[in-house]
């Protein structure tokens, strides 16, 4: 079974934060449709800020994650900051301790930041938020290793369900926050939150994939 290894693997969240500051204009161009119009410059904001904080460390991808959820619930505004900080927060817990990373315990990662989402929100598929991206990936990801496929191929599947989830919010109403206010007006538009969370789990698989060692 491929794995890799929690140490020195910090560097996946400063990618991670390269890749929503890059996209911070066309995320608050989304949002500005039927939200805010801050989500780009609110986790820009966040993750640039965490990723001043690591570049000059050499961290575990537990202790990376336990700074970005941190940074994010503590320092930024919107409705977002917590709920992406209790997702990276369960992320370090999960990881925190253990040397060697597995399919297995990569899904009970992604298993606990859902729940910690949950925690907090009462947004569920179908609702046109980041839950329509987030869901359909964790439910690739555990389909792909069930059927006996690598880690690496779960880690593809997870980035093209993320990817259609958040499409799929097109043809969704908007039925939490400030977008529920316009009804059937939120219809023909992506959701932001969907959006970033996509951007984000296609970089962390991305970042992980490539420090997949050979059993």
């Amino acid at each position: 079974m491929q794995t890799f290894l929690n140490a020195h693997a910090g560097d996946i969240v400063i990618a991670i934060a390269d890749r929503i500051f890059e996209n911070r204009a066309y995320l608050s161009e989304i949002d500005g449709k039927i939200g805010d119009g801050d989500h780009g410059v609110n986790m820009a904001k966040g993750f640039g800020m965490t990723s001043e904080r690591l570049k000059t460390q050499d961290v575990s991808l537990a202790e990376a994650f336990d700074t970005l959820g941190t940074v994010l619930m503590t320092e930024i505004g919107g409705s977002m900051g917590p709920l992406y900080g209790v997702m990276f927060t369960e992320f370090a817990e999960t990881l925190e301790g253990k040397d060697v990373v597995d399919a297995r315990l990569f899904s009970t990662m992604l298993h606990m930041g859902l729940a910690g989402i949950q925690s907090i929100g009462s947004a569920k598929v179908g609702d046109k938020t980041l839950i329509d991206a987030f869901v359909p990936a964790i439910e690739a990801f555990d389909s792909t290793v069930a059927g006996g496929q690598s880690f690496a191929d779960a880690l593809a599947a997870m980035t093209e369900a993320a990817d259609k989830g958040r499409d799929s919010t097109i043809d969704l109403v908007a039925k939490i926050g400030r977008a529920s206010r316009l009804g059937e007006r939120s219809l023909g538009v992506l959701d932001a939150g969907a959006t970033s969370c996509a951007l984000i789990l296609k970089e962390i698989a991305k970042g992980v994939s490539g420090k997949l060692q050979a059993p």
